[in-house]
């Protein structure tokens, strides 16, 4: 009995590693580019269970399942202090060329709206992203968005509303509508404090649940990327991205786009979900081109949603500057 369940796990264990090296876009595959850090868990414990046991080819499922933490393990490392990081902190020659942003999946559902009320008077972001804003929000946060000279909105009550709120001077703003999808992505072009152009992306794609296949969410985030990849502008791109920051969907948005991390080195700051921590993973992103310097990037108190919120502060290196990105 006891060889069948630890050779059941380590088969259950490989099979799920597995899957998503198909690059499928069927929900229940993509699944598990999710709980890498649970498998290997897992696979940890079901390995120091087997080795004092008495259980047929020991070796082999030895073998199982060291390589399934050992895979898992390279997955998530660069999402560990122990990383290199790929972006360093640095100072904005002067506080006035710092460009504060804020990303806040707020949960439809949640009701709390006075506390998400408090964060954003007291963090007062020059670029905000709000995610899941249904009428009800939308009226609740009203006095705050007034102060905004550029709002931008999609209000519905699927999950998948979107604000987004600047101070900065635009050019432009629009919402970009994926094909056979209805959720939203947003892109505007404005101008630093210094009066550089920049281009910002917010993304809020369907995750992999149920009735969905991650086809629309993978297009969505590629499409951000080659939009980054054309431009000469210096980027940020943010947004409940519904994808873990490991997946193959979100490394060739880094690839494509050239794109940068604040998380690699530093840790997985997970975002999701607030009220679990045995499940948070870092859906939350933050990308931003090489121009950009970053200046801070930090995961926010609870509020009531599922989400934690997620702020950074940067600024245009001078490079960007004197090319003024046109």
């Amino acid at each position: 009995m006891l060889n069948w369940v630890f050779w059941g796990v380590a088969l259950v264990l490989a099979i799920i590693t597995l899957l998503p090296l198909t690059n499928s876009v069927t929900w229940w595959v993509r699944m598990w580019d999710f709980p890498r850090v649970h498998i290997a868990g897992v696979a940890l414990l079901a390995l120091s269970a087997c080795l004092p046991s008495k259980i047929s080819l020991k070796p082999l499922l030895a073998t199982v399942l060291v390589a399934v933490m050992v895979y898992q393990g390279v997955q998530i490392f660069p999402y560990t202090p122990l990383a290199r990081t790929e972006i360093e902190i640095a100072s904005a020659p002067s506080p006035s060329e710092e460009v504060s942003l804020l990303s806040v999946n707020v949960l439809m559902e949640n009701a709390r709206h006075h506390e998400l009320i408090a964060i954003l008077e007291r963090e007062d972001p020059d670029v905000l992203l709000l995610m899941e804003t249904d009428e009800t929000w939308n009226a609740a946060l009203s006095e705050v968005l007034g102060r905004y000279p550029t709002v931008k909105s999609h209000i519905a009550d699927d999950h998948y509303g979107l604000i987004f709120a600047t101070r900065l001077e635009t050019s432009r703003v629009e919402l970009l509508w994926p094909v056979a999808d209805d959720t939203p992505a947003v892109r505007a072009v404005m101008a630093s404090p210094g009066g550089t152009a920049l281009n910002f992306i917010g993304l809020h794609p369907r995750p992999p649940v149920p009735g969905n296949t991650t086809a629309v969410r993978d297009k969505q985030i590629k499409d951000a990327a080659l939009m980054t990849q054309s431009s000469e502008r210096p980027t940020i791109v943010m947004g409940d991205f519904n994808d873990v920051a490991w997946s193959w969907t979100t490394r060739r948005f880094k690839r494509y786009g050239n794109l940068l991390e604040p998380r690699i080195g530093r840790g997985m700051i997970a975002s999701f979900h607030a009220d679990y921590p045995f499940i948070r993973l870092p859906i939350d992103q933050l990308f931003i081109t090489k121009d950009v310097g970053l200046v801070s990037f930090r995961r926010l108190e609870k509020f009531g949603s599922d989400h934690f919120p997620i702020a950074a502060t940067v600024f245009l290196s001078q490079e960007a500057q004197a090319g003024n990105g046109e």
